[in-house]
């Protein structure tokens, strides 16, 4: 039925598609939830903040770029989703809502995020992918019960070592961005499970082996040097993962240099001829 909906809404105008969606929600869903995504809303409909027991709203892949204060009154939400959509800030009437437990904000314009995020203290899950962060914001390092960062897709170039607090963090997902070294601060995150640092541009692994929670490390597509060396039974993802223990260091540097030599020539760089051997 949900699919039906936004297959006929998506033919009817902005406007008319925003009285038709506040028409459908005249009364609080039995399930307590709400799910407005994709319906082409640029405007929160206000009738939804009656629904004072709400616990889950989604509203991704729409066409939003602020939130009315009167979303404050769903203080029993547990679930939010604000992803695909068009915020450049986060509104503050979110940071109200202090039952939140998962809130996605990926797929949007944002450059930073509040400091009143730390008041949002029962968050588990937060998904900021696919944003414009330069740095991550040092507030998500006040999260103190996190257990599962997103934040692939930006631009980050480095991690705060205030991240090392978050020691119920299990799941950090960092592919897509730009660190060039493998961040350190992760190498004090011993309770971390899964570390995905995929498609950055590290080019050297130091050893996780004494991570000792870790079961899960993918470091592909990394100009790397080295496979991270782990300890026994943690499954690597990338070049050399199936080698144990590390890559004979000849292979790693012979593949480094002549990557770094093919880049300076824009061209592929042929293998060393073998010296003569005694017959």
């Amino acid at each position: 039925m949900g699919n039906t909906i936004r297959a006929l809404v998506a033919f009817i105008p902005a406007d008319r598609c925003q009285n038709y969606v506040v028409r459908d929600l005249r009364e609080m869903p039995l399930d307590k939830m709400v799910d407005l995504s994709g319906s082409q809303l640029r405007r929160f409909p206000l009738h939804v903040c009656s629904f004072r027991e709400l616990v889950k709203l989604y509203l991704s892949d729409n066409h939003l770029n602020s939130l009315p204060p009167e979303l404050g009154q769903l203080q029993n939400l547990q679930i939010l989703a604000l992803d695909f959509n068009n915020f450049k800030a986060l509104p503050q009437v979110v940071c109200t809502l202090k039952q939140l437990c998962i809130l996605y904000l990926g797929n949007n314009k944002l450059c930073d995020l509040p400091s009143e995020l730390s008041l949002l203290q029962n968050l588990r899950t937060l998904w900021i992918e696919a944003n414009c962060l330069t740095q991550l914001p040092e507030v998500v390092c006040e999260l103190s019960l996190l257990k599962t960062l997103h934040a692939g897709s930006n631009a980050l170039r480095l991690l705060p070592g205030q991240l090392q607090r978050l020691q119920e963090l299990r799941t950090i997902w960092l592919s897509g961005n730009r660190l060039t070294d493998f961040p350190a601060v992760l190498l004090h995150m011993p309770f971390l499970e899964v570390i995905d640092v995929d498609q950055n541009s590290i080019r050297y692994f130091p050893s996780l082996a004494h991570l000792s929670s870790l079961k899960l490390v993918i470091y592909d597509h990394n100009p790397c040097r080295n496979a991270p060396k782990v300890a026994k039974g943690v499954r690597r993802v990338g070049r050399w993962a199936e080698e144990t223990p590390e890559p004979d260091p000849r292979k790693a540097r012979r593949y480094a240099l002549v990557r770094e030599e093919s880049q300076e020539l824009q061209a592929p760089v042929p293998p060393s001829p073998l010296p003569p051997t005694n017959s």
